[in-house]
């Protein structure tokens, strides 16, 4: 097999030879190529022995017949015999046996493998010209193409397949055509050389050179758009294709079904994309079959479809399984057939499918919410950790082996699964939320390109959940998840505009956005803007936004129906009406949401006080829990019926007995009189629903022992959590706790810390409490005057008389703030017309010291400003207050 190469004349030869020596100094600027084209790379220093002018290696007759040997035995599978023919060959330095050796290692025969090592076998192979060269050179450029093994090099592959195209590799053209249609990185494009190789491909009928002109000159390609050409290359692809696939090559039939695809190069045709499959699926390609079943799904014969979907899963098709299940939990392919699905599912993640373990894990989150939603009990949403509790309960399995496929498939950096798992650890429904965790997985998501992930990942930068709120990242995160496909993110941006919290308020840009979403087919945008229109921000346009609610509704979504029926019922934007109040506000209490009983007893109450009791009585004796509570309350204040207590209480008692929450907390505290056992059996279950009222209700009478055996240290746990929920009352009652040591240890730092909470949250009496006490260091407190001050001062200006009187004693005695006689004077009148007994007290005292008299009797004192304040309260505080603050009257 010695090869017959003509040599070149000796002008010619040294022509070549200084044109090349010319290139690889970096004198010249021309490529490699010999196509007239602009030059695209230059030949790194380091590669100059791959592309310069050698000798051609001396290759004698033995070496190739050993090396006919070697290919057959690789042929052969005896890859141990081959590598010991090779072996000698290249301690000779022989390329041929290089090129050999560099497969076995590139295709992993009779070797582990091992592209980097492949890639140095093909780098020697071709330092020195032979037969081989060009062949080995593309193989290397597909290494340094796809960075497999070597670091990737667009440049570098561009000179090794441009040599391969030199040697005359026919199949170098198309893949240095594809490099140089749009270019890359390092690669400049290169239109006219690209459509040249392609078209001397194509001329060949090459199918990948007929595709890529096909698509290069249709809509959006990189060639002059040209329909009826793209049509032409099209066809003879079709007709080339064809006639392979009728002398059975399988590939050749599926790319065929391919090009009648929705997306295809010729016309969507599903009977010919099935028959092509089917036929592919018949010669043995069990890819196929599965594929023939998915295009049956698509077609419109979901029957067929799962036929053969189920006929290739059952010969191990991995993805036939997988789209297997998928297809039999999709609703709009028929009945579906959970069990079935699953079992499908479950076989394919046994067989290492991560889109199984997707699908399934998610399938098995979507049961598991289903079963929550289904309860007898509906658990109210501003109670989370009575839903975690109930559906805890009701689906731990389900949701324990969802989290176990989801992280399974996470760890391979499946971008869907990262999203699922950030979703159900934001959420407070299925488990308790961790909002650092589910961060964590929706960076990975979005990192891995998932638009899902990276507008979940922008909402959580826009509410603070999980990271510092980012306004600025969240509305970038949401932006690129909107470019992304990502309807919902243009919503949640316009809903953010539109609040003006995270992100500065914007409504002309919010309303765009919100539009933009409607158009994407967003229901809940409807919805979102529907009420903006209603009730703002976004200026009133009651019929459109009526129009978008209604649409959105019709769609099912029951807060649409919720912002409709409150509408009717408020009747400031749309005509009060409480038959359509009725109708939204029934219609999204049936579909399950949350808020919807509750405004619906606002339109009983309503009904109610317009004198239609019988609407409320009725709705009430239909067992409605919360218009039974209504009716109550309505019985209890004479609300649109005459009060009647035990009709009230009547009413209240079937509503808790009813399971009503709110019911069993009234009732309860109205037993403790009469009844405290059954009183607090009611609170406790009240409170044990997670009723704020109950919990304070009930721990108060555990400190303080009213109407039951004092129990401070159970009532400080049941206080607890409903000061950690941010409830003043219950602050200020923990506060006093610690103070006094009540059912706990004296801990002046935590009875700070509960009366600042308190005070921070409106709590006038512990602002004025903590004020004073800090003010003079009492109960073990450090004195911080300042501060003191400061929370006197709020609650003083706010109306609170405790803080006045201590204020008003502060200025005008002078030892802890500055003496001020009037300020002092004013804060004491201010407190002694409210009745406190003892700012009346500091203002008889200064007065009678005002006027000399220190030593007079208190009482004597008291008794004078009763008989002053009974003749004539305003004129005689005035004229105390006059007295007092008249710095002479006070000197003398």
């Amino acid at each position: 097999m010695t090869r017959i190469r003509t040599p070149l004349s000796t002008p010619s030869r040294l022509t070549a030879s200084l044109a090349l020596l010319a290139l690889l100094s970096g004198c010249g600027s021309a490529g490699l190529s010999t196509d007239t084209a602009q030059p695209q790379a230059e030949v790194p220093a380091e590669y100059r022995d791959w592309f310069g002018w050698r000798p051609e290696a001396e290759i004698g007759g033995d070496d190739w017949q050993q090396i006919n040997r070697a290919q057959e035995f690789i042929a052969e599978g005896r890859h141990a015999e081959a590598i010991e023919r090779l072996e000698p060959l290249m301690a000779r330095h022989i390329p041929p046996a290089y090129y050999e050796m560099a497969k076995l290692h590139d295709a992993g025969q009779g070797v582990e493998r091992d592209p980097a090592e492949a890639a140095r076998l093909y780098g020697r192979a071709i330092e020195r010209p032979s037969t081989i060269r060009g062949q080995a050179s593309l193989n290397l450029a597909e290494l340094y193409l796809a960075g497999d093994g070597v670091e990737q090099d667009e440049r570098l592959a561009f000179l090794l397949l441009d040599q391969a195209v030199k040697e005359g590799v026919e199949r170098a053209e198309p893949r240095l055509a594809a490099l140089l249609a749009e270019g890359g990185e390092q690669i400049g494009p290169d239109p006219e050389r690209a459509q040249r190789l392609y078209e001397r491909a194509a001329g060949r009928d090459e199918p990948n050179a007929l595709e890529a002109l096909a698509e290069a000159h249709g809509p959006g390609g990189w060639l002059e758009t040209d329909p009826q050409r793209a049509r032409d290359y099209a066809t003879r692809l079709g007709r080339v294709l064809e006639t392979r696939a009728e002398g059975g090559d399988t590939g050749a039939m599926r790319r065929l079904a391919g090009l009648y695809a929705p997306d295809g190069l010729l016309d969507d045709r599903p009977e010919l994309r099935q028959e092509w499959l089917v036929r592919a699926a018949d010669a043995g390609d069990e890819d196929a079959l599965g594929h023939a079943g998915t295009a049956l799904l698509r077609g419109g014969d979901p029957r067929q479809g799962m036929q053969l979907l189920e006929e290739a899963a059952g010969r191990g098709d991995v993805d036939a399984m997988t789209r297997l299940g998928q297809a039999l939990l999709d609703p709009d392919l028929g009945p579906t057939r959970p069990a079935d699905a699953t079992r499908w599912l479950e076989a394919a993640v046994e067989a290492g499918s991560v889109d199984a373990m997707v699908l399934l894990g998610a399938a098995l989150l979507e049961e598991a919410e289903e079963q929550a939603r289904l309860m007898d009990e509906p658990v109210p949403a501003d109670q989370p950790g009575a839903a975690l509790a109930a559906n805890a309960l009701a689906t731990p399995p389900e949701v324990a082996r969802a989290i176990e496929l989801l992280e399974q498939a996470a760890e391979q950096d499946a971008p869907l699964a990262l999203a699922h798992l950030g979703a159900l650890y934001l959420d407070d429904g299925l488990v308790p939320s961790q909002p650092w965790l589910a961060v964590d997985y929706l960076e990975r998501g979005h990192e891995l390109g998932h638009p899902w992930a990276t507008q979940q990942l922008g909402a959580a930068y826009l509410e603070g959940r999980g990271v510092p709120a980012d306004g600025r990242r969240g509305e970038a995160l949401l932006i690129e998840a909107a470019e992304q496909g990502q309807a919902s993110a243009l919503r949640l941006l316009g809903d953010a505009y539109l609040e003006g919290e995270a992100i500065p308020f914007n409504p002309v840009r919010g309303e765009a956005l919100l539009e933009q979403a409607v158009e994407a087919g967003d229901s809940a945008a409807l919805t979102a803007l529907g009420e903006a229109y209603l009730t703002g921000p976004l200026e009133e346009q009651p019929q459109r936004g009526r129009a978008l609610l209604e649409q959105a509704a019709h769609a099912g979504d029951a807060y649409a129906m919720v912002v409709l029926g409150r509408a009717y019922r408020e009747g400031s934007v749309l005509p009060r009406d409480l038959d359509e109040a009725s109708h939204w506000l029934s219609r999204a209490r049936d579909a399950g949401h949350a808020s919807a009983e509750e405004a619906m007893v606002g339109v009983n109450r309503e009904r109610g006080a317009q004198g239609d009791i019988n609407a409320l009585i009725a709705a009430a004796e239909e067992g409605h829990p919360g218009a039974m509570a209504d009716l109550g309350r309505a019985f209890r204040d004479g609300e649109g019926v005459q009060a009647n207590p035990e009709a009230s209480r009547a009413w209240l008692e079937r509503a808790a007995n009813a399971g009503h929450t709110g019911a069993r907390a009234e009732v309860g505290e109205m037993l403790l009189e009469s009844d405290p056992e059954r009183g607090l059996t009611l609170l406790q279950g009240a409170a044990e629903a997670g009723h704020d009222g109950a919990r304070l209700r009930l721990g108060e009478a555990l400190l303080r022992g009213e109407h039951l055996e004092q129990d401070a240290e159970q009532g400080v746990a049941t206080l607890r959590p409903v000061a950690e929920a941010g409830n003043p009352h219950a602050a200020r009652l923990l506060g006093q706790a610690y103070l006094e040591g009540n059912g706990v240890e004296a801990d002046p730092a935590q009875a700070a810390e509960w009366l600042d909470q308190a005070a921070q949250s409106g709590d006038l009496s512990s602002r004025a409490n903590l004020g004073r006490i800090l003010l003079r260091g009492e109960e073990g407190m450090p004195e911080d005057i300042e501060r003191g001050q400061a929370l006197l001062t709020e609650a003083a200006d706010e109306g609170h008389p405790g803080a006045q009187a201590t204020l008003g004693r502060e200025y005008l005695h002078g030892e802890r703030l500055e003496r001020d006689s009037r300020r002092g004077a004013d804060y004491l009148l201010q407190a002694a017309r409210q009745g406190h007994s003892s700012a009346r007290l500091a203002l008889a005292e200064a007065y009678l010291e005002a006027n000399g008299l220190e030593s007079a009797n208190r009482e004597q004192a008291l008794l004078w400003l009763e008989e002053v304040m009974e003749a004539d309260s305003d004129m005689a505080l005035e004229t105390l207050h006059d007295l007092l603050s008249d710095d002479l009257a006070a000197a003398q």
